[in-house]
């Protein structure tokens, strides 16, 4: 009888697995040991040798030097260091973005203060009173066009009619100071000032311009910002629980086997991340449709719809305008009275500074367009290198961070030992992780916060499509977009519709299929749901009907 516990124990000798080269004598856990207090974590009840691995729950349940809440605390850790990761990346990316949106704010807003700049310098020795008796005129016109940049719900063209209306207004009473004209006869000077002309063609001219170029611009910096807010909210999207075991047991797994030193299979590595950053990578088309729309309009800001020069010389179309009024005042005047009336006059002489301040004026502006086309160029070259981040996200971060093995080593750790990794890698994006080996994904459960952001991909995209041909867009205010409040289908008709219909040649953004998700606004959901709702009321009448008959 006592022959039998030997027996069994040798039994289970020759049954158990292999530990390598060691043959029969435990390994040692002293690399594991220190790894483990190098991560903050007490060494207290950590193996000092390799003990059996039936606990384990993610790793394989070999001789192990991991117990049960080493295994759970390696896991938290992977978890954490791997949205690090993502983060990092993520970081790298929103200061690209967030730089080329400051440098090309901090170009456009020196442009605009040194053209208003130049005017309050100019304007009080070449218009005398004419400029003195107005000057709220001109700074409400440049407070307007930085509000429009800003991305403020103002109407550009209404802005620039309502800047020459009033200006004609007050000019045309201060040249004819011998008359008395009352707010009617304004009214009706206005009425025909479109068909008198008396700034000439430069309202028409610079309402053209002015509107392409600010259309342009403050599309152009959205752009930057709506790509930089979605990277960064992507980023703290949280691993999913099969994703931070199959992270567990691509980095720390190895460890707690003895094999310190061999590093994860590429192949391997690559099937973990697509699993985990499956939804991530469906980002790519949208995201490289931002891109190449970026870059489509950076052509425009330094080409046909030349910014430098359009917002620079702003003031100098001002005074070329009221220069044209003035060299015209008399035949503007007759026309003006032929349609109006003769008004009454007026007690008060005429200006005699006035006088003297008639006649031809030149003014110059400096260019900057080659800090534009610096500028324009720098932001193509980093735009098209971003194009592909999401879908070479993967490959970075296992070449970078997790320093996965060269993709012939046959000598990397496969997930359960040593040696060569046999399953194809996945393709990019939900879809295509049906088979993967590695992480369980659902892919008929898209994460809504990245479908959400897929759609701030697109509406941007739309705005710059319409800015492209010179479509102004109504951006509400900068946090309106950029909330990431509501489902991923949210995207109202005032945004959508109107962009698409204003411009139909503007790509048509691609559908992601969203499905039907409790606690998720659904399109029509409400009203599938009301039969339901009258039937239940039917029923009840019903019951309370027949109740009152057995009475």
């Amino acid at each position: 009888m006592r022959v039998f516990p030997w027996g069994f124990w040798l039994l289970c000798v020759a049954s158990a697995p292999a530990r390598g080269d060691s043959g029969s004598k435990a390994r040692s856990c002293a690399e594991v040991r220190q790894l483990y207090g190098a991560k903050g974590f007490s060494l207290s009840g950590v193996p000092q040798a390799e003990i059996s691995g039936e606990h384990l729950r993610i790793c394989p349940q070999g001789y192990t030097c991991c117990t049960s809440e080493m295994e759970e605390n390696f896991a938290n850790k992977s978890r954490s260091e791997f949205e690090a990761m993502m983060k990092e990346a993520g970081r790298s990316v929103q200061a690209t973005l967030t730089a080329q949106h400051r440098s090309f704010d901090s170009y456009f807003q020196d442009l605009l203060n040194k053209s208003e700049k130049a005017l309050y310098d100019a304007f009080p020795s070449i218009y005398g009173e004419l400029y003195t008796q107005n000057v709220k005129v001109f700074k409400d016109l440049y407070s307007e066009l930085r509000r429009y940049y800003r991305s403020s719900n103002i109407n550009l063209e209404e802005a620039l009619n309502e800047f020459w209306t009033r200006l004609l207004e007050r000019l045309f009473k201060l040249l004819n100071p011998q008359y008395h004209i009352t707010d009617e006869y304004l009214d009706c000077m206005v009425k025909h000032a479109e068909q008198h002309k008396p700034f000439g063609e430069v309202p028409r001219d610079l309402k053209l311009k002015a509107t392409r170029a600010f259309i342009a611009a403050r599309s152009y910096a959205q752009g930057f910002l709506v790509g930089s807010d979605v990277v960064r909210k992507v980023s703290q999207v949280s691993l999913s629980q099969e994703c931070t075991r199959a992270i567990m047991k691509l980095m720390y797994c190895p460890h707690c086997r003895g094999m310190a030193s061999v590093k994860p299979c590429n192949n391997y590595c690559l099937n973990v991340v697509k699993g985990c950053l499956a939804n991530q990578a469906d980002l790519s088309t949208e995201w490289k449709y931002l891109m190449d729309s970026l870059i489509g309009v950076a052509d425009r800001i330094d080409g046909p719809y030349n910014v430098d020069t359009v917002i620079g010389t702003i003031h100098v179309r001002i005074s070329e305008a009221i220069s044209n009024l003035q060299e015209n005042r008399d035949s503007i005047t007759s026309k003006v009275f032929q349609g109006c009336g003769n008004p009454k006059i007026s007690t008060k002489g005429s200006s005699s500074e006035d006088k003297k301040r008639r006649g031809k004026v030149t003014l110059e502006a400096k260019s900057s367009a080659q800090a534009l086309e610096m500028l324009v160029l720098d932001a193509k070259g980093n735009l098209t290198a971003l194009k592909t981040y999401w879908i070479t996200l993967p490959s970075s971060l296992c070449s970078k961070k997790v320093m996965a093995s060269s993709a012939s080593d046959d000598k990397c750790w496969n997930g359960m030992t040593k040696g060569s990794y046999l399953p194809e890698v996945m393709g990019d994006g939900l879809a295509n992780q049906i088979n993967n080996p590695e992480v369980e994904v659902d892919i008929t459960k898209p994460d809504m916060t990245i479908r959400q952001q897929i759609m701030q991909l697109k509406i941007m995209t739309n705005r710059l499509g319409n800015a492209n041909i010179g479509n102004d867009v109504d951006f509400q205010d900068t946090s309106d977009d950029m909330s990431g409040s509501g489902s991923g289908d949210s995207c109202p008709d005032d945004v959508c519709g109107k962009r698409l219909s204003k411009s139909p040649s503007t790509r048509q953004p691609e559908t992601h299929a969203i499905p039907k998700q409790s606690g998720h606004g659904v399109s029509g959901a409400s009203s599938r749901s009301l039969p339901s709702a009258s039937l239940l009321l039917l029923l009840s009448v019903a019951v309370i009907a027949a109740q009152h008959l057995w009475r």
